[in-house]
């Protein structure tokens, strides 16, 4: 086991350098590598465990949303990587529950457009003209 959780730390190490990544996503994402590697270096791929399907409420977080279906984590789900699992968003949304037009995007980037959108003002504007 040893060996497996080296690699995997390596690989968590090297994702750590491109992006922020919380404590929690470090820890499962070190879990679930040794896990997978060690699953492939017994040639039994097939019986890493899918029980850990990911619950849509602890999908979104802080600086990170994860996809329900594949497990990757994004700042926001694309149209185009939603396509790759062939859904489109609000199809996403129903399976997963969430409510119509909820977006799909982690809590700190929907904070930061929120205030983009506030300090704009665009509702004073459009009677201006």
């Amino acid at each position: 086991m040893e060996n497996y959780l080296k690699e995997a730390l390596e690989i968590v190490k090297a994702q750590a350098s491109v992006r922020t990544m919380t404590e929690e996503e470090i820890t499962t994402m070190v879990r679930k590598l040794s896990e997978g590697i060690r699953a492939i270096s017994e040639n039994s791929a097939g019986t890493v465990e899918e029980s850990e399907t990911l619950d849509p409420k602890k999908a979104i977080k802080e600086k990170s949303i994860t996809c329900v279906i594949c497990g990757k984590s994004f700042k926001l789900l694309t149209k185009k990587h939603l396509a790759s699992h062939g859904l489109t968003a609000d199809e996403y949304r129903e399976s997963c529950g969430y409510k119509k037009g909820a977006p799909l995007v982690c809590k700190s980037l929907q904070r930061e457009r929120r205030k983009k959108m506030q300090d704009m003002r665009l509702w004073e504007r459009r009677g201006k003209h």
